[in-house]
């Protein structure tokens, strides 16, 4: 009965755990242009970049396969070339998506900005049209990315790539892109956890707003007006606003999951027709004493249950209770000798000293102690009688 039962237990666990782990997956149902490229990533690879020819080779990497964007559709994975331009200290560095011949689409920029201190600020901002307004990183790094001491030297050019549409470097060879869900585990292997990104919704830099002003390419949008990201989702400010709703809706349905795991437990507890739990059953006559469960009723049912109780001793040495004293107080026959003579008559006597009411015979018994109490009695009265009567004579 217990192997039984604990095999059920077994089974309704792994059934829950089952059920858990398909609620707590989260498939990304509704899936967005922008989920195709995580700016935290791309702010990762900056940080480890040597300069701009290598953070745009680390974004195109077949092996490390930051970008999934195919905005163009043609089942491959879109290549990302970079240009910057600068002012005053200023870098503003632009990302772009090659769609087509002399065809690119914006996708984020990069303003790198050093104040009096020497302290660098750095800001990934996504393109409004991919990511909604004002969605923006700024990095904090662990380390000193080695690019910052490129950008401020003597005699420094600005940086644009030399890639177009069907002309790319050896080592790029295109990849098809990623259902959505395996691109998210994927990108974030990505990202060096050692290093901050933090949202802010504020550009710092009004000379890197002035310089991107009249130099953004919009070849997709051009192509798409319907498909800004304020169209793609009704009542989502950015891309930050629609992560905050999945996350806060993958909480409830794990939430939700978790309150049915439980009432799967509760439900498959394996419990008697008569709504109590197993209880271990006691030898009757057993000398030891086996100390058992209470039978609790199960919700919803009845609570006339009984409750066990410890059985010491056998019948034959239990202390008689007070059920045979009342069959002696109202004159019924006892069963057996056993019982009369486990029941002291005195107790009798001395719960009801007042008691004149005799005690029947016709019970099948040995000679009992009241009978010789009633005898004497007569026989003194009789000796108290003769006496009297010598005395009068």
């Amino acid at each position: 009965m217990k192997t039984k039962a604990l095999f059920l237990m077994i089974v309704a666990l792994t059934v829950n755990l089952t059920r858990a782990q398909d609620v707590t997956t989260v498939n990304a149902k509704n899936s967005d242009i922008s989920d195709n490229l995580d700016l935290r990533a791309v702010a990762s690879i900056f940080g480890e970049s040597a300069n701009l020819e290598d953070f745009e080779k680390r974004l195109n990497d077949p092996k490390a396969q930051i970008s999934n964007l195919d905005l163009n559709n043609d089942g491959k994975v879109d290549y990302l070339r970079v240009i910057e331009s600068t002012e005053s200290g200023t870098h503003l560095i632009v990302i772009q998506s090659i769609l087509a011949k002399d065809v690119f689409q914006d996708i984020a920029t990069l303003e790198v900005e050093r104040d009096h201190n020497n302290e660098v600020q750095v800001q990934v901002v996504g393109d409004a049209y991919m990511y909604g307004p004002n969605y923006i990183y700024e990095p904090v790094y662990v380390t000193r990315p080695v690019i910052y001491n490129v950008f401020w030297t003597d005699y420094y050019r600005p940086y644009y790539s030399q890639w177009y549409w069907d002309y790319y470097p050896g080592y790029y060879y295109t990849w098809a892109p990623y259902p959505i869900y395996r691109y998210r585990r994927h990108v974030d292997v990505c990202i060096n956890t050692h290093n901050h990104y933090n949202y802010v919704n504020v550009r710092r830099s009004q000379r890197a707003v002035a310089l991107y002003n009249g130099r953004r390419s919009n070849g997709y949008e051009v192509a798409h007006p319907n498909r800004s990201f304020s169209q793609r989702n009704n009542n989502v400010a950015n891309r930050y606003e629609l992560d905050q709703r999945r996350e806060a809706s993958a909480s409830d349905r794990i939430k939700a999951g978790t309150r049915a795991n439980n009432t799967g437990t509760r439900n498959n507890t394996a419990v008697r027709s008569n709504g109590t739990t197993p209880v271990r059953t006691v030898t009757p006559g057993s000398r030891s004493e086996t100390s058992v469960r209470v039978n609790t009723p199960v919700r919803g049912q009845s609570s006339t249950a009984q409750t066990p109780v410890r059985n010491t001793r056998s019948e034959a040495t239990v202390a008689p209770s007070r059920t045979p004293v009342q069959e002696t107080r109202q004159n019924v026959v006892t069963r057996t000798e056993t019982n009369i003579r486990t029941v002291a008559p005195a107790r009798t006597i001395q719960a009801e000293p007042r008691q004149t009411a005799p005690v029947r015979t016709e019970t099948k018994v040995r000679t009992s102690e009241p009978a010789r109490t009633v005898t004497p009695s007569r026989s003194q009265n009789n000796n108290s009688g003769g006496q009297r009567s010598n005395r009068r004579g």
